[in-house]
């Protein structure tokens, strides 16, 4: 079966010209959405996937209109074509079925590989020159060690709660038992 997918971004753009295209190529099953392309929600479009069987097509009217970016792009593909199932851009000129079709997919997957490397490379540098400098990830320290001292000291007198000690100090509660909880296992 031959399934198409339209998506515009916002409700006042116009489907017409994807599904006139999408009926003019063959496709026997229409889904719509009119979804932000940001939105990894995408209801109908999930629901057509749901659908597909091995030797079906999916036909889009362009690569955009299908997947929010190249990486989710590779991976629907590479999802579909592990299912048996071709994928048609109309206004790209790709299509899974065909050899040409095939390499370019390859060549996108190879890119989309490289992009990810690249982003993580540029990640793990970005953190070790921060911890060069001394700084680490997270949220900064509410309390200054002094702080945690005391409150242990006044948590282990027990003449006030923890929620008085929490008060005192502007934190929640968890925050002292965390501290004390730290304190006890060193």
């Amino acid at each position: 079966m031959i399934f198409g997918y339209a998506r515009v971004s916002t409700k006042d753009q116009n489907l017409d010209s994807q599904l006139d295209a999408l009926q003019k190529a063959g496709c026997e099953k229409i889904f719509m959405e009119k979804e932000s392309g940001a939105k990894d929600d995408r209801p109908e479009r999930q629901r057509m996937l749901d659908q597909l069987r091995a030797g079906d097509t999916v036909i889009v009217y362009k690569l955009d209109r299908f997947s929010r970016s190249m990486i989710d792009l590779i991976q629907k593909a590479e999802e579909l074509r592990q299912r048996d199932i071709a994928f048609v851009s109309l206004t790209d000129g790709i299509a899974t079925n065909t050899p040409t079709g095939k390499m370019q997919f390859n060549v996108f997957a190879a890119f989309a590989e490289f992009q990810r490397d690249i982003i993580r490379e540029n990640t793990k540098a970005g953190l070790a020159a921060a911890r060069a400098r001394g700084r680490t990830g997270g949220r900064k320290q509410k309390l200054t060690p002094k702080q945690e001292k005391e409150i242990h000291t006044l948590y282990a007198k027990g003449d006030i709660s923890v929620t008085q000690i929490a008060t005192a100090y502007s934190v929640h509660r968890n925050t002292i038992y965390n501290i004390v909880g730290k304190k006890n296992k060193k």
